[in-house]
């Protein structure tokens, strides 16, 4: 192995164990950003050594920064040099990015189940590239013990989003004034919705204004997010993976 895809792959296992250590931390403060800020960087990390180690450019000609986080994802799924990405795989890295990049930037909020979702989604789909690039596994790196841990795991998306709205419906209902907390844990839902369609945007203030004038009306979720609506988990492997 290349020194620089082995200095690469060694960061991209340090940034996923910062992952799982901060969702597993009694404190909830700064907790949910820094798992999905920290699970971002590992897998930016592990695509570039996917990609290195294949053989692909990580840099492009006469430029010094490396490709960023969509061009990864793009060369993994549509190179066949270096493709180690399925279309579902693609979109969970996708969410995980834009999810990161509301927590980076501005503000979002999850719930505990949709925190935990992602988080063990991310786990299992980072131990399946592992495998399959580079025949190591996430279990040679991390004791056993070392695993997103929640009291409620969910196994419904639909129950999970059901109770996610009705929160927020209840965070906009007149004399909350809680509309900011309703905003911010509607974001979360609104940037799942828009990696479906391949839209790499944050959701707009006037966007997720509508959405929020939506839920509080009772208007059903699965109208105002159709393509999460077509969601489900998928429990049949190691871990939770969404699928469609």
């Amino acid at each position: 192995m290349k020194r620089e895809v082995r200095a690469l792959l060694g960061k991209a296992v340090d940034s996923l164990f910062l992952s799982i250590d901060h969702f597993n931390r009694p404190s909830d403060r700064g907790r949910s950003d820094a798992v999905l800020i920290c699970l971002d960087r590992a897998f930016e990390l592990l695509l570039k050594a996917a990609i290195a180690h294949r053989g692909g450019r990580i840099r492009e000609p006469r430029v010094a920064e490396t490709i960023g986080f969509d061009k990864c994802v793009r060369k993994c799924l549509t190179e066949d040099a270096v493709k180690c990405l399925t279309e579902e795989e693609a979109f969970t890295l996708q969410t995980i990015n834009g999810l990161r990049d509301a927590a980076q930037h501005y503000l979002i909020s999850l719930s505990e189940q949709l925190l935990y979702l992602h988080a063990q989604a991310g786990l299992t789909l980072f131990d399946r590239i592992l495998q399959n690039v580079f025949a190591d596994r996430v279990s040679e790196h991390f004791p056993e013990r070392v695993l997103p841990i929640t009291t409620s795991p969910p196994h419904d998306l639909a129950a999970v989003i059901t109770a996610e709205v009705e929160d927020i419906r209840r965070l906009l209902s007149p004399g909350s004034r809680k509309r900011l907390d309703a905003v911010t844990r509607l974001r979360a839902i609104a940037v799942i919705e828009r990696s479906l369609v391949g839209d790499r945007t944050q959701p707009s203030p006037k966007e997720l204004d509508v959405q929020a004038r939506q839920v509080a009306s009772g208007m059903k979720w699965t109208e105002i997010f159709p393509g999460v609506a077509s969601l489900q988990l998928d429990t049949t492997s190691t871990g939770l993976n969404v699928s469609n």
